[in-house]
Parts: C-alpha cells; structure tokens; sequence
C-alpha cells in the first residue's frame, strides 16, 4: 500500500508541472503581463510610464525564464516564470493585484467554504442514495415512473432558480432563517442551513437518478436472482448485496468531489454571501487578478489529484477483489 501511494504520488508531479506550465503560458505568453496592465488600469487613460510602474509594483518587470543581468542562481531565480511560478510548489503564493496575502487569504477562507460544503456534501450523498434504494424497491410500477419523471424536472431547473427560490420562500417570506451573511461563531448554524438545504434539493434530480441508474444494473445481475431465489426479502437484497457491489461507481463519483469541498461554490457563496474560496475565485475573476487566480487553479489541481489517490485507495475498501499491485 505505501509503495502503491509514494508510486501514485509521483505520478502526480509530472501532471502538476504540465498544469503549471500551461497555465503560466496561459497568463505570461498568450496574455503578457502588458495586458495584464491594461486591463487593471485601463485602457483609455492608460500611458506607457503607467504600465512599466504597474509590472514593477506587481514583480511583472523581469525577464520571463533567463535573466541575463543576473548572477550565478539570478539569471533563474530573478525571473517571473521563478517567482511567479516555481514557487507555487512551495506553497507560497506570493500577494494579490492589490497587495493582500494570499496564503493568509485561502488559509481563513477555506473554512466557510468547508462549513458550507460538507454538509451539502455528506447529506446530499445520504438523501440520493436513500431516495434511489426507494425507487428501486417499486421498480417498473407507477412510483418509479413518476420518481423518474420528477428526476428529469428537478434535473432540468436552473441552480439558480433554487437559490432564488429558497431565499424567497425559506428567508423572506417564511422567515425562517437569515436571507445571506455569514458569522463564525456559535450561531453560524442560523446562516448555513438554506445554503445547505439549496443545494442539497439542487442535486437530488440529477444524484439520485444517477444512484438508481447504478443500483438497477446491479438489480439484474444473477447473483441478486439467486438470493431472491432463496427468499431473501428485498430490503435485505438491497442492503446486502445491491448497495455493497454499487460501491466501487459510486466511491468513483464521490471521492473525486473531494476538490469542491474546499474550493466551494462559486453561486452559493456568491448569492448568500458567505467569504469563502468560490467568492474569492470569482471576485479576483471579476476584478482580473491573475495572481489569485493562478494560486486556486494549482491548488485545484493538487486537491483533483489527491482525490484521484483516495478513489483508488478506497477501491480495496470497497471491494476486497481489487488488489493495488
């Protein structure tokens, strides 16, 4: 098992380096950083003296890889493919466009992000897989039918129409709970509930129908005619033989969105105001700060691949015929 996790970990660091690669392609050669410049001050009134003090504020004067000027390690190290890049792998992610830290940044913002995520997370897998083992059970009669046709709708609406709409009905007109914000203290619970409950029934039409999908594949395999054959009741078909040998489809899907509990949201933290990771992505997109941007897409990265790892990990978890080699 450490053998098979140190092998998978250096597969990782290849991809980190072609993620990095393109992505400072993306930002120091396709868009320069005088683009860069223009789009943060303007393109009316902008002047070549304020785009040569903007590079020199933000560390986008220097060479791109060699700096010929430099001595020894210099002509590597005082580059911006060096400062803006490399040491994305040490974790330092340097200053935004407008000078805010931005390790100190995603280290606070990482947890209104996880307390809003989680639970959408663990109660969402919990009500789909629910909802679908109640669908299978009446298969082929007049419910499954209809819970299918519900899935379809559900799946059909807009996420934003769920935010709206539960903000409207939920907070506004119910009263139950406060319409945005977010305060990190005992009554932070009063905040996150109509998040949660959003998109929680924002995902049943398309997890749970995803979930029956898997479960009714299972249904028709023999060995699941075999225990009917022998008067299993079929509860006790569902829970012991259905929903074990779904697990490997369903650990696919489930560990890979490891990556999104810390990344958050983007429309959630946004409409209900909740400063975490998915706000800040989308305000440094907003206001065209690549430094920001740059740091989440490699942290992304990095939170994919573990994901990845923890899949395959968890494959001998759930199924004691697969053997990590």
């Amino acid at each position: 098992m450490f053998a098979y996790i140190v092998r998978r970990l250096l597969y990782a660091i290849p991809i980190l380096i072609g993620v990095n690669l393109l992505t400072f392609t993306l930002f120091f050669v396709v868009n320069s950083p005088d683009d860069m410049a223009v789009s943060q001050l303007g393109e009316k009134y902008v002047t070549p003296e304020a785009i040569a003090a903007w590079k020199k504020k933000n560390g986008y004067d220097k060479p791109l890889f060699v700096n010929a000027e430099g001595a020894g390690l210099a002509a590597v190290t005082d580059t911006i493919f060096f400062t803006k890049s490399l040491k994305l792998f040490a974790f330092d992610f340097g200053r935004s466009e407008s000078g805010r830290d931005i390790t100190t940044d995603v280290s606070t913002r990482m947890w209104p992000s996880l307390a809003v995520a989680l639970p959408t997370f663990i109660v969402g897998i919990w009500v789909n897989i629910c909802v679908a083992l109640l669908v299978v059970m009446f298969h082929a009669t007049r419910l499954d039918r209809w819970a299918v046709f519900v899935f379809v709708c559900l799946m059909s609406i807009s996420y934003l129409f769920y935010i709206i709409g539960g903000q409207y009905l939920v907070a506004k007109t119910w009263k139950l709970v406060p319409i945005s914000g977010f305060h990190a203290d005992a009554q932070a619970w009063k905040f996150l509930i109509l998040p949660v409950l959003v998109g929680v029934v924002a995902g049943i039409g398309s997890g749970a129908r995803w979930y029956r999908t898997l479960f009714l594949e299972e249904a028709n395999q023999d060995y699941v005619r075999t225990a009917r054959a022998k008067g299993a009741s079929e509860i006790g078909i569902l829970f012991t033989h259905i929903l074990p040998n779904a697990l490997i489809p369903i650990l696919t899907g489930v560990v890979v969105l490891i990556p999104s509990l810390f990344m958050g949201s983007l429309l959630i933290e946004s409409f209900f105001g909740i400063p975490g990771l998915g706000s800040y992505m989308l305000d440094a997109i907003k206001s065209q700060d690549f430094a920001i941007v740059r740091s989440m897409v490699f942290i992304g990265s990095i939170l994919y691949i573990v994901g990845l790892i923890l899949t395959d990990i968890s494959y001998t978890w759930a199924d004691p015929r697969v053997r990590l080699n």
